[in-house]
């Protein structure tokens, strides 16, 4: 099993949603978060703006999602998520990846891919 953690543009998060239900991801953690990389939190007019208020903080919004996987979906998911959600600019975000150890499913007490 492998965990994924995507970090992608906040307009993303519909495609992304449908990418894992195409591989029949059983779950998914999304956390708003901020942050900024190569892009260095500079945006088209040199303002970002949250919540309404102009702020010079170099850092941009972005969603962070978190799924586990089988070993096998990963490649497909990558290949899906580089032709369907990168838009070619600066900050279309990070894909890493961690191997997980297992999986226990609280409630039953399934282990590994039964878990998720």
């Amino acid at each position: 099993m492998k965990e994924m953690v995507l970090v992608i543009r906040p307009e993303m998060l519909e495609e992304l949603k449908l990418i894992l239900d195409e591989v029949h991801c059983g779950g998914m953690t999304i956390s708003s978060v901020m942050g900024c990389g190569t892009q260095k939190g500079v945006v088209k007019n040199g303002v970002n703006q949250i919540k309404g208020f102009k702020m010079n903080i170099n850092l941009l919004p972005k969603i962070r999602v978190e799924v586990v996987v089988e070993d096998s979906s990963v490649e497909d998911i990558i290949a899906s998520v580089r032709e369907r959600v990168a838009t070619g600019h600066v900050g279309d975000g990070k894909i890493f990846i961690r191997n997980i150890e297992d999986a226990i499913r609280i409630r039953t007490g399934e282990r590994g891919s039964k878990a998720l």
